[in-house]
C-alpha cells in the first residue's frame, strides 16, 4: 500500500512505537534468557501482539491516513450534477454488493484514478481524482467504482491486514532470536541485551520485513484480478475492460504518490525481479483475463 508501500511503512512505525512501549513496560525482559536460549514460547506470544497490533492500528488509520496522504475531500452534500450522479452510482452499487454505503470523496489530480480502503465492509472510503471525472466517461467511471466497491465487498483490507499480521509476527520473531544470538555469541555480552542486540534487531526487522513484503503483494495482485471481474459484475464487461483501456493510454500510469498507489486502480508496470513489488498487475493482463471471462 505500495499496498502496500504506505501500509507497510505504517506497520513499521506502529511496531517500533508497540515494542518501546512493550519494554518500557518490561515485558520484553521475559525474553532476556541465560546464555543463547530464549523463551520461544514468549518470544512467539509477544511478536504476534505486536505483529498483528501493527496490522490493526494500521487499518483503524487507513481512512484517516488516506485522506490526509491525497487531500480527498469527502461529499457530505452533492454541489452539482456530477457529485450527485457519484453518490448514487456509489449507492446502487453498495447495495448491489450488499454492502453498507461507503463515504464517498474526491481528491485532487490530474491522473485518472480511485482508491477504497477502510476497516469494515459497512464503513468503507470511496474516493475518485478529479482527473478520472474529467478524463473518462461515465460508464468507465462507473466500472471503476465497482472495481473499488468490490474491493470493499470482498473485505481485501481485512485480508490484507490478516496477511500482513501474520508477517509482522515472523519478521518480528526472527529479527530476536538473530539479534539475540549476534549479541550473546558474537558480541559476547553476557548481562541482559547490549547495543548490539537493539542494532541487530532494527536492521533485521527492516530487512526480514523487505525479504517478506512480495508475499503481500502477491496478494495485491491476485486480488485485482478479482476486483476487476467484480467491477465487470457491477457495471459491465466492456466498461471495466474501456476503463482499463482508457488508464493504459493515460500519460503518467501512477498518478497517486508511491505511499498511496496500491490502493489506486492502475500501477506502475514492471519486469524483472521489480515484479515482485508491483501491487498491481500490467494493465495488459487484467484485460486479457475480463475477455477471457467473457469469452
Amino acid at each position: 500500500m505500495k499496498r502496500v508501500f504506505y501500509f507497510i511503512v505504517t506497520n513499521l512505525a506502529v511496531i517500533a512505537v508497540l515494542s518501546v512501549t512493550l519494554r518500557l513496560l518490561g515485558v520484553e525482559s521475559s525474553l532476556q534468557a541465560n546464555g543463547v536460549d530464549l523463551d520461544y514460547r514468549s518470544l512467539l506470544i509477544i511478536s504476534l501482539v505486536v505483529g498483528m497490533g501493527g496490522s490493526v492500528i494500521s487499518l483503524f488509520l487507513s481512512k484517516w491516513m488516506a485522506m490526509r496522504m491525497t487531500g480527498a475531500q469527502v461529499i457530505e452534500s452533492p454541489r452539482n450534477d456530477g457529485e450527485a450522479w457519484l453518490l448514487e452510482t456509489v449507492r446502487h452499487q453498495a447495495q448491489a454488493a450488499n454492502i453498507g454505503m461507503p463515504t464517498v470523496a474526491i481528491f485532487p489530480s490530474e491522473h485518472p484514478n480511485a482508491f477504497a480502503t477502510g476497516a469494515r465492509r459497512d464503513s468503507a472510503l470511496v474516493a475518485v481524482s478529479t482527473g478520472l471525472l474529467q478524463r473518462m466517461e461515465r460508464g468507465e467511471v462507473e466500472a471503476v467504482l465497482g472495481h473499488e466497491i468490490s474491493h470493499v465487498a470482498n473485505g481485501d483490507m481485512i485480508t490484507l491486514t490478516l496477511i500482513q499480521g501474520v508477517v509482522n509476527t515472523f519478521v518480528i520473531f526472527l529479527s530476536r532470536i538473530v539479534g539475540h544470538v549476534i549479541d550473546r555469541v558474537v558480541l559476547k555480552n553476557e548481562r541482559g541485551h547490549g547495543i548490539g542486540y537493539f542494532v541487530s534487531v532494527l536492521v533485521c526487522q527492516v530487512v526480514f520485513g523487505l525479504l517478506a513484503s512480495p508475499i503481500v503483494y502477491w496478494f495485491s495482485r491476485r486480488r485485482e484480478f478479482r476486483a476487476d471481474a467484480g467491477g465487470a459484475r457491477l457495471a459491465g464487461a466492456p466498461r471495466m475492460i474501456a476503463a482499463l483501456e482508457r488508464l493504459k493510454a493515460a500519460a503518467d500510469p501512477t498518478p497517486l504518490p508511491d505511499q498511496m498507489s496500491a490502493f489506486g486502480i492502475s500501477g506502475r508496470a514492471k519486469s524483472g525481479l521489480a515484479r515482485l513489488f508491483m501491487t498491481h498487475p500490467p494493465l495488459d493482463e487484467r484485460i486479457e483475463a475480463l475477455k477471457r471471462l467473457g469469452a
